[in-house]
């Protein structure tokens, strides 16, 4: 039996990629919802010594291009000019500046998204999972998180338009992140 832990130690931790999870959803047409999801560069969580607000800090990196819809064309589309342009941004990152109302258990976690070269300050309603000993032996924890973000607030503000007054791609994106960090390993010097 795996026992989870509450106690998050102080040090470094590495995002695994295999095991996160960055997707997201937006209305289309009006009547139904694309879902998507990207693939995690990279991601560092640290910890410090204290407890509390300002315990600890992330940084992560998505490929642009990792986009993933589930439809070649839409991705193609995605990526393009319209929307991503991954050959002038080929990054997606968020940097936390931070951690409020902490309890054990949910937070909300603060920091600059930077999408489609723009930074904006966005707040992530997040969750502390937990810690374990993975079967190798390795330190892991995860955490889950959601925000919503208007796309037009970072310049990719394409206006597809059908009939009278409707949308074909909404502004609003909601976003939901799961995210799993291993201990990194002490240096040995």
């Amino acid at each position: 039996m795996i026992m989870v832990s509450r106690a998050l130690s102080a040090g470094t931790w590495v995002g695994d990629p295999v095991h996160s999870d960055i997707s997201f959803k937006v209305r289309h047409m009006g009547v139904g919802r694309v879902r998507g999801r990207f693939t995690l560069a990279s991601a560092v969580l640290t910890v410090g010594e204290s407890d509390g607000e300002g315990a600890g800090q992330v940084a992560a990196r998505i490929d642009s291009a990792s986009v993933h819809t589930g439809n070649d064309q839409r991705d193609q589309h995605i990526r393009s000019a319209d929307f991503l342009d991954v050959e002038k941004h080929p990054h997606i990152e968020f940097t936390s500046t931070e951690v409020r109302g902490f309890d054990g258990e949910t937070f909300t976690l603060v920091g600059e998204l930077t999408l489609h070269g723009v930074t904006r300050t966005v707040e992530l309603a997040a969750e502390f999972l937990g810690v374990v000993d993975d079967p190798s032996g390795a330190k892991r924890t995860g955490f889950s998180a959601t925000t919503t973000i208007s796309r037009a607030a970072f310049g990719i503000d394409i206006q597809l338009g059908f009939g009278a007054g409707n949308v074909v791609v909404a502004d609003t994106i909601e976003i939901a992140i799961e995210i799993e960090f291993t201990a990194a390993e002490p240096d040995p010097r």
